[in-house]
């Protein structure tokens, strides 16, 4: 298992760059660390009294990793579930905040878990996480890349802007998709063919 500062710098490099995508609520964004994360943490880098685009584009990889461990692997608690579920999870925080753990707590409940799903993971979710995972260590990662790439489909279904990051121009596999599938074993991927099926109500 890879540190935790080499999977947020691993994080950097899958998000990238400079982006500000009108589609994207997380508006103007830079390493995967939006405009409204450096104005709640109150990250003023260019020094002029006010959080700007200014100031994502200062930032830094270096800066977003350590956002990244600080807000989105420890501030949450990700080191308290199973270790093998902590660079998914944690990548899907980056991408999806709450939702990461949201879609933890609802594959817990499919697995005979009893866990409120808030978003939160707690007493509650750290046991039933640990028990899920004695109980089929060898499926647990991939069933969560799974469901996390069930919700970037059903993501998609109810957000037709949001299709672009779903599906390439050409109509093949896109980038959250590519994503989530990075962490599940290649038996479980998709074929072009089975994703074109999924979004073919898209039109």
């Amino acid at each position: 298992m890879q540190s935790v500062r080499a999977m947020a710098a691993a994080i950097v490099t899958r998000e990238g760059g400079f982006v500000n995508d009108p589609d994207d609520p997380g508006g103007a964004t830079n390493h995967g660390v939006t405009i409204h994360t450096l104005r709640r943490l109150g990250l003023d880098l260019t020094g002029d009294g006010r959080v700007t685009e200014d100031d994502v584009r200062a930032l830094s990889a270096d800066q977003a990793v350590e956002i990244y461990i600080a807000q989105y692997f420890d501030r949450p608690r990700i080191a308290e579930l199973p270790e093998p579920l902590w660079e998914t999870v944690f990548d899907m925080q980056v991408n999806a905040g709450a939702n990461a753990v949201r879609v933890l707590q609802r594959l817990l409940n499919d697995m005979g878990q009893d866990v409120v799903v808030d978003g939160v993971i707690g007493p509650q979710t750290i046991r039933a996480a640990h028990a899920a995972h004695a109980a089929a260590p060898a499926h647990m990662v991939d069933a969560y890349g799974i469901a996390r790439r069930n919700y970037y489909y059903a993501l998609a279904d109810r957000r037709p802007t949001s299709r672009k990051y779903v599906r390439r121009r050409d109509g093949g596999k896109g980038g959250w998709i590519k994503r989530a599938e990075e962490f599940i074993h290649p038996r479980h991927h998709l074929t072009d063919a089975q994703h074109r099926d999924r979004i073919r109500a898209w039109g």
